[in-house]
């Protein structure tokens, strides 16, 4: 299956994603398309040629220019045509940086996602469990990883949780939630800042689970 994945910003390499995401191509076959640099580049056209799409980047343009990516009128996609293309049903997929987006700054994008940004303390061990039966959930066991731990809020309500993240710095927050929207489907991951989140095989198992549910739309089923 073909996966757009766009990824690369000031605070998140590139590099651990197209590393860390490598294991779908050698192991399940999948033909993975990576994006850096989204502005000029990406088109709804050619969004529409993937079931998948994955958002592993934060409202920027690039690694080297911080410039906001959903300028109007100056990136060729917006907000409004992911979700077009999620409610005509396409399969969304925001993974950690995804999900950093401030609603102050990037509400369209949050309420799309179905979270907002709010702070993270420095790396630290963090417990990921899952919460609720689901597909996406089915054998995962809890599982302890080095990472930034996302603190969220203005969770959507229709957000269907299925996994927590748990520190000593943060608390217990969301890790992991599903949602439809129209004839696609979304899930948000919070986990995967360093390469070694995306080696641990509990986690390899929800982003697997992850891309099957949410590719089963509406229009299949």
């Amino acid at each position: 299956m073909k996966i757009l994945i766009t990824c690369d910003d000031y605070w998140h390499p590139g590099e651990v994603i197209e590393k860390g995401l490598l294991f779908l191509k050698e192991e399940y076959g999948h033909d993975l398309h990576f994006i850096r640099d989204a502005k000029d580049i990406l088109t709804p056209t050619m969004l529409a040629e993937y079931p998948l799409f994955i958002n592993a980047k934060m409202n920027q343009i690039g690694n080297g220019n911080t410039h906001i990516w959903f300028e109007k009128d100056v990136s060729e996609l917006q907000v409004n045509d992911i979700e077009s293309y999620v409610r005509a049903g396409g399969g969304f997929i925001a993974l950690h940086a995804g999900n950093s987006y401030f609603w102050n700054e990037s509400e369209e994008y949050c309420r799309l996602s179905g979270c907002a940004f709010v702070k993270h303390p420095p790396r630290c061990a963090v417990t990921v469990r899952p919460v609720k039966k689901h597909p996406i959930t089915e054998g995962v066991s809890s599982f302890c990883i080095r990472d930034e731990h996302y603190e969220v809020d203005h969770l959507a309500e229709d957000a269907e949780l299925l996994f927590e993240s748990v520190s000593e710095a943060g608390g217990i927050q969301p890790a992991g939630y599903v949602r439809r929207l129209g004839k696609g489907r979304i899930c948000a991951l919070m986990p995967g800042h360093i390469l070694s989140v995306f080696q641990n095989e509990e986690y390899k198992k929800i982003i697997r689970q992850a891309i099957a549910w949410t590719i089963r739309n509406e229009r299949k089923e």
